[in-house]
């Protein structure tokens, strides 16, 4: 079977009609959205969101999306809620329903039944003169010009403004909150993502050994400890035990290239002044991007002044953070 219509063409013409609409979004953030916010934040209940159909199916993201961010939240199907799930919701709740009619057989069961049990009631609808705008508290308005389905039936382009309209309320109270990225790591503990927000680079140091010579140690001692410690580095520390340089495979090698006597060679005549370091409390996503920011592979991490040891870009590919 073949297409009539040109596949990429096609593509792009859904992917305009979307952003068009999430683009148009931005003239309907009114004082009304400000308050609601407002609303949510002083409230001493949850945020439970309900819908049907395609609806039911943004709710659920960005119920996910609330919780992940500090706003208490839970679904609720609009079918099932008069049904006996009703029950779930409490006096100080808000209910967000989400319709792009708002005109729809659940929904006008459901509405008097919110107002009875004195939950706010929160619209987040396509259709402003609907009878679910008439009777929310706040209305959230995502209205569209028209479906990216070319019927202009389909749910598509009403639900991807629901879904970013969602996300912009989510990210208001995240923000009106103060959520910072440690809040955001207590919710999100496993995986890479967590790793990246709780994961220090004193957490993985101590799995390495830590090379270490004294800016006086003579090349002997110096390539004993880089090979026996199988980094392919070594620090150097002065007489206090301060950091003062690094030594390299790369640095060795370069060495004998240029040094016809290397009797008297010690660690200060080769070492790298200053390496780049890092402390053993920063996080271990911090030495990621330290690493690309200078093209190297590894850094000294330091425990106030004293070597803690290296961390390796390997290390960060094992804890699955690269």
């Amino acid at each position: 079977m073949k297409l009539t219509k040109n596949i990429k063409s096609s593509a792009i013409k859904v992917l305009q009609l979307e952003a068009d609409a999430i683009q148009n979004l931005i003239n309907y953030i009114d004082d009304e959205f400000e308050a609601c916010v407002e609303a949510i934040l002083n409230s001493k209940g949850r945020v439970v969101i309900t819908g049907i159909g395609k609806s039911a199916i943004i709710a659920n993201k960005i119920v996910a999306t609330m919780n992940s961010t500090g706003t208490p939240a839970i679904f609720m199907h609009a079918a099932d809620a008069i049904h006996g799930d009703l029950g779930m919701v409490q006096k100080d709740d808000f209910v967000i329903c989400i319709s792009k009619s708002g005109n729809t057989p659940e929904i006008k069961i459901l509405v008097p039944l919110l107002k009875r049990l004195g939950s706010k009631l929160i619209a987040l609808v396509s259709n402003t003169d609907s009878y679910l705008a008439e009777h929310a508290d706040f209305v959230l308005n995502a209205t569209i010009a028209e479906e990216a389905c070319p019927n202009n039936l389909a749910p598509t382009t009403s639900t991807t403004a629901h879904l970013a309209l969602g996300d912009a309320l989510a990210v208001c109270l995240l923000e009106a909150k103060g959520f910072s990225s440690e809040d955001f790591a207590k919710y999100h503990p496993g995986g890479a993502l967590g790793k990246q927000l709780y994961l220090t680079v004193g957490d993985v140091v101590p799995k390495n050994m830590v090379p270490k010579v004294r800016e006086d140690a003579k090349l002997p001692e110096i390539i004993m400890e880089i090979s026996s410690k199988r980094l392919g580095a070594t620090s150097v520390l002065d007489h206090n035990g301060r950091l003062v340089g690094i030594i390299t495979d790369g640095d060795l090698r370069r060495m004998l290239q240029k040094m016809q006597d290397i009797t008297k060679v010690v660690a200060k005549d080769i070492m790298t002044l200053n390496p780049k370091s890092i402390a053993v409390d920063e996080y271990a996503i911090r030495a990621l991007n330290r690493m690309k920011e200078f093209n190297i592979t590894q850094l000294v991490a330091l425990d106030g002044e004293k070597v803690a040891g290296f961390i390796h870009i390997h290390d960060l590919m094992k804890e699955g953070i690269v």
